[in-house]
């Protein structure tokens, strides 16, 4: 009877709010650390805290000397072990928490400019032509783009072809668009450090996969050896795209409105395409 008294007491709204918090808290970080090298990093503290709690239980003061002020200097340890961990799982929550007046209006880019990517790099993938495009979203690639080839320039099918011809200087790196625009060309992204990433992923693809890992970008690669094409978002590769899906994955990605993704007279077909620009 007292025991049923004290479930009574204990599961209040407050500690059932209280614990599902920390439930979610705690799912999410490990979600968030499944598959990176942070794993074998926490299973070693865990040991090292074992061995503390052994070392005072059996009152081997000079191990337990060492250890507990061993402590003082891990938290800045984690902080730089962990510090891309830590800034994904700061994004992560950002993005799930953001107020109404503060989020910033996505879904900036028109249907036109959707299907003017799509179309490239199906194109591309058809002439197994390696390219990068990386979409801005709410987290800023200024430095990114500052370090590259700056261009301004309005998002086109002919364009992205062009660039990554590889007959011409840009077609090394990363074209980053922002707010509907190329805003820089040749552009050269972080490499993934996560060590479960498949060896059969070249450089281009680890750049893609970093890029998603450090901001809230969108990666859509383009590979020169199979001409398949793949989708990145939030480090979670998705590979042999086919248009169709593509250009579903982007609208989902950047919130575009159901109206706008009618399609229009400047959606060209790929062998229009193909008769006005002629890749080198």
């Amino acid at each position: 009877m007292q025991f049923i008294e004290y479930i009574l007491n204990v599961l209040t709204l407050r500690n059932v709010v209280d614990i599902s918090l920390v439930f979610i808290i705690v799912f999410v970080i490990l979600k968030l650390l499944r598959g990176t090298r942070a794993v074998p990093t926490i299973v070693g503290l865990l040991l090292l805290g074992l061995l503390y709690w052994l070392a005072a239980a059996q009152d081997l003061a000079t191990l337990e000397f060492v250890l507990r002020y061993a402590v003082v200097y891990i938290g800045f340890a984690i902080i730089v072990l962990f510090q891309s961990e830590i800034r994904q799982a700061l994004m992560f929550f950002a993005n799930r928490l953001r107020f109404p007046l503060i989020r910033r209006a996505r879904g900036q880019f028109g249907g036109t400019i959707y299907d003017e990517i799509v179309l490239a790099a199906t194109t591309l993938a058809s002439e197994k032509i390696g390219a990068l495009i990386v979409l801005e979203r709410n987290i800023g690639l200024r430095n990114f783009i500052d370090a590259g080839v700056q261009l301004n320039a309005s998002v086109s099918y002919d364009l992205l072809v062009t660039i990554f011809n590889p007959s011409t200087p840009l077609h090394d790196g990363a074209v980053v668009i922002q707010n509907e625009r190329i805003a820089a060309a040749s552009v050269f992204l972080p490499l993934t450090k996560n060590p479960g990433i498949s060896r059969e992923l070249g450089t281009r693809h680890r750049a893609a996969i970093g890029i998603t890992e450090g901001t809230d970008a969108i990666s859509l690669v383009v590979s020169e050896e199979t001409g398949l094409i793949t989708y990145i978002e939030s480090g979670n590769v998705r590979r042999n795209i086919d248009p169709t899906a593509l250009r579903s994955l982007l609208f989902d990605a950047m919130e575009v409105p159901v109206k706008e993704k009618k399609p229009d007279a400047s959606k060209k077909t790929l062998a229009e395409h193909e008769t006005e620009v002629t890749i080198g």
